[in-house]
């Protein structure tokens, strides 16, 4: 594994944002985070103020569950050529792809209409989760691919702000518009989101990185592309002891995180409020959570980074369950969710990073795809079918100190995994190649 390049003063700290390849993973973040957000938050929101019912409510959560299963076609991103547009590049070709599936989702989304009936929101909520994680394991690829393996963890960070941006730009431009108009158009005018990914791809072409060519592929190769990141991966040592933790590393943290708006509801925050501290002031503590992540990965390294990154976020369930002791607090909620987001932050750099260094460069898509799935399957699984009634039967506040319990496992694995050295031992050929020829 390549050992970050510890900087040497502020300035040389922040040159390596201003790469060519780091600004480009700000913008694919931007793209990454808008379709999420549109069947996350958002729809919750959507669904709460047109009457639905809380069980059923959470339960449309059931549709970001498609994200997790984005690996069972991502190998198409890796070993199936586009007729016509594939002459741009295999990433350049499915990026502009996904791009339009994702608008036409979306649209699809804005016009449906949950009193008329709920079973085609559900159906339109679905697509976008398809649409998204095509859009999403493109992406992650295309950014992987275009990052030096010095780059990851400043890619990442970038990545991140990005995808903040996309995400709490899309949540927060709907609620206005909403307000304003109508949630048809709140939707229809967040497609807008799609198109920096987009561009990016366009203009810088395909990734340097990039190992396998997808021209003239003959069969057999293509057949190599599903099962060849499944066999390169497990025959890692430790691949499964790695695999666990990142199948649980995340479950408390999810639990809790698709259950905010419930809350705020069920406390009166207003429209405005929300906006106001769920939104602006989530999105700049998010920010500064980001920075720290990326100051820390540099200065103590991928694995005391993560570590650390995993007790915080533990830790910042316990916030919201204060809030829900205190009640209805524009002091507490701001402390809430100023916690969560710094934690969140700071986590999401380093943790992406460390998954990205998984990758192997001739399976990057469907690698990715499948970490990034089993990530958070857990966490939406039990927020789909659990969280409502846990809620329900619990209270708020033993509901958050639930989700801090249960995110203790994978602070214990992954402490486990430094000290046995599996942590550098599985990791992929992303953290060590170079485009440099060799």
């Amino acid at each position: 594994m390549i050992e970050v390049e510890r900087p040497h003063s502020w300035v040389d700290s922040i040159r390596p944002y201003l790469e060519k390849a780091p600004l480009a993973a700000l913008a694919l973040g931007v793209s990454s985070g808008f379709p999420f957000a549109m069947i996350a938050a958002t729809l919750t929101t959507r669904l709460k103020q047109d009457g639905i019912t809380k069980a059923t409510v959470t339960a449309f959560s059931l549709a970001i569950l498609v994200y997790n299963f984005k690996w069972l076609w991502s190998w198409m991103v890796d070993g199936v050529r586009l007729p016509l547009i594939g002459r741009l590049g295999q990433r350049t070709s499915w990026m502009l792809l996904a791009g339009v599936l994702v608008i036409a989702a979306v649209s699809n989304l804005a016009f449906a209409d949950p009193k008329a009936s709920i079973g085609a929101m559900a159906l339109a909520a679905v697509l976008v989760g398809i649409a998204g994680a095509t859009f999403d394991t493109v992406i992650d690829a295309y950014r992987i691919e275009l990052l030096e393996p010095r780059q990851l963890g400043v890619g990442s960070g970038m990545a991140q702000y990005g995808y903040r941006i996309g995400n709490v730009g899309a949540a927060s431009l709907a609620l206005l518009v909403a307000g304003a108009s109508n949630w048809t158009a709140a939707y229809l005018t967040c497609c807008v989101l799609a198109l920096p990914a987009m561009l990016t791809a366009v203009m810088i072409g395909e990734p340097a990185r990039r190992r396998v060519s997808a021209e003239r592929r003959s069969v057999g190769e293509v057949l190599t592309s599903i099962w060849g990141p499944f066999v390169e991966f497990f025959k890692r040592r430790g691949a499964l002891i790695v695999l666990i933790f990142i199948l649980v590393h995340k479950v408390g943290d999810t639990l809790a995180n698709l259950t905010f708006r419930l809350l705020f509801d069920d406390l009166k925050f207003t429209n405005a409020e929300i906006a106001g501290y769920d939104v602006l002031l989530g999105f700049w503590a998010y920010m500064i959570g980001i920075f720290i992540g990326g100051i820390l990965y540099a200065k103590i390294g991928m694995k005391r980074s993560v570590l650390l990154s995993l007790v915080l976020m533990a830790v910042s369930n316990l916030s919201f369950a204060a809030l829900a002791a205190a009640g209805h607090s524009n002091l507490g909620m701001a402390g809430a969710i100023g916690f969560e987001n710094i934690a969140s932050g700071f986590g999401g750099v380093v943790v992406t990073a460390y998954f990205s260094a998984l990758t192997d460069l001739r399976f990057t898509a469907a690698q990715y795809a499948l970490i990034s799935a089993a990530a958070s399957i857990l966490g939406r699984v039990l927020t789909g079918t659990m969280a409502g009634g846990l809620i329900d039967s619990m209270g708020y506040v033993d509901f958050y100190i639930l989700t801090t319990i249960i995110a203790l496992p994978g602070v214990l694995i992954f402490w486990w995994m430094i000290r046995s050295g599996l942590v550098d031992q599985a990791i992929g050929s992303a953290a060590t190649e170079s485009s440099e020829p060799s």
